[in-house]
């Protein structure tokens, strides 16, 4: 079954010179190479693609695990691509530092893998995208090493590092990536509010936004969600929060700006229309973040189609962008047989805009595999014509790439296909993925 394919061999290289190696070998053998981190990839972004290769190998980095140097002064750590999240954590800890990247793939996902999907994570609002922390790395291809990032910013043409991050694999493998960090925060805040509705608590976290009094992490959860409690995991069924939408802050930092940041995004929700609930809604989220795809599992144990989807847009779209695709979804799997529960939060918000997270619940009909195929392309296709990017931090993997032409234009198609030629001429890199 194509959809269960494995590699047939899987490659562990401790150095540069070995992955240099290796991908010279597989050019020259007609094997494709699929880099591979965590695994933990929603978009078939690790699916081996046969095609017209002799065999497919996967590139497995975990063998470069290593904090290779910290610079105090500067706040920059050099990191082994292979490096997981929590590990990346427990060696900044060690040292008073902290990256404050947190995605739900967290516990399995690595540095090199975060940089070649453009992660994004719950503290985002606070210390940005992963694209944002990264001050440097090192990619091998086929053709050579790259080194890319020699200062904090440069006026020394376009910005290779951004052509790199988020390349998935197709350009090359990533080893080792230089990035900002920052003392471990002295205090933590949290604080939970209630909204009448999405469109009150979406105005609220644009304020927010727009005001820059900056939250470390800032969510809404819609209806839906919040009614059965899906925002805190750990809490489903109980009735904690009747009616509206929960809202989410955290602030990190010293105590006397901790407390200048939360008085003063207190007051712009508070005159947005939010009610305040403490912090125990905000803090079993935190404990909770992570156990959604455990709960996922269950489900689908259970007989149900449980999945995600996201996407971005400007603030002034955010409510046609989210009617367009919960109709999407409940119409496509409508015409599966089955009722859907559509959900939505926002969890990366910016002055522009903010991301729209959907989660699906339905019963399973005939293939499910088949049926979310649908309901998936239903909703890529509003994303698209209702303005929306395909994906805000999920990445393009196998199954965005049908909608990149519309993404990037015919053009930026053709430069994507540059770019490749000229990096892995023989086009053994991650195969069938990114690049319609």
């Amino acid at each position: 079954d194509s959809e269960q394919d494995a590699p047939d061999a899987v490659l562990l290289p401790a150095d540069d010179d070995a992955v240099a190696a290796i991908l010279r070998h597989c050019s020259d053998h007609g094997i494709a190479v699929v880099p591979f981190g965590g695994g933990t990839s929603v978009v078939g972004g690790l699916d081996p693609v046969r095609a017209e290769f002799n065999a497919v190998a996967s590139l497995d980095l975990r063998r470069f695990d290593k904090l290779i140097s910290l610079d105090e002064e500067s706040g920059q750590a050099v990191f082994g691509a292979g490096v997981t999240g929590p590990d990346a954590e427990r060696l900044l800890g060690a040292q008073g530092f902290s990256l404050g990247h947190f995605p739900q793939s967290f516990e399995y996902a690595t540095i090199g893998g975060f940089a070649a999907t453009r992660s994004s994570g719950q503290d985002s609002a606070g210390y940005g995208r992963f694209n944002d922390m990264v001050r440097g790395l090192r990619v091998v291809t086929p053709v050579g090493i790259m080194d890319l990032g020699r200062a904090p910013e440069s006026a020394a043409g376009p910005d290779l590092r951004q052509l790199m991050i988020g390349s998935e694999g197709a350009f090359g493998v990533i080893t080792r990536v230089r990035l900002r960090v920052h003392r471990a925060p002295e205090t933590v805040r949290y604080e939970a509010w209630s909204f009448p509705d999405f469109a009150t608590g979406a105005a609220a976290l644009r304020a927010v936004t727009q005001n820059a009094t900056g939250p470390t992490v800032i969510r809404l959860s819609d209806e839906a969600e919040t009614g059965i409690n899906l925002a805190t995991t750990e809490s489903i069924g109980e009735n904690q929060i009747t009616g509206g939408c929960l809202g989410i802050t955290v602030f990190e930092g010293t105590k006397e700006h901790v407390e200048s940041r939360h008085g003063e995004t207190r007051a712009l929700l508070a005159a947005q229309g939010g009610t305040p609930l403490g912090d125990g809604p905000a803090q079993a989220w935190e404990r909770g973040r992570f156990g959604a795809p455990y709960l996922r599992d269950s489900l689908l144990a259970a007989g149900a189609l449980c999945e995600t989807l996201e996407t971005a847009t400007d603030w002034s779209n955010i409510p046609a962008l989210k009617a367009a695709v919960t109709e999407a979804l409940t119409t496509a799997l409508a015409e599966s047989g089955t009722a859907a529960l559509v959900m939505c939060h926002i969890s990366h918000v910016y002055p522009t805009g903010a991301s729209l997270y959907f989660t699906v619940v339905a019963g399973q009909r005939g293939n499910p595999i088949e049926q979310w195929k649908a309901a998936k392309k239903a909703a890529s296709d509003a994303i698209m014509t209702t303005g929306g990017t395909i994906t805000h931090h999920h990445a393009v993997g196998a199954d965005h790439r049908p909608w990149m032409r519309d993404e990037v234009g015919e053009l930026g198609v053709q430069v994507l296909r540059a770019v490749k030629a000229t990096l892995d001429p023989a086009g053994i890199l991650n195969p069938g993925k990114l690049i319609p």
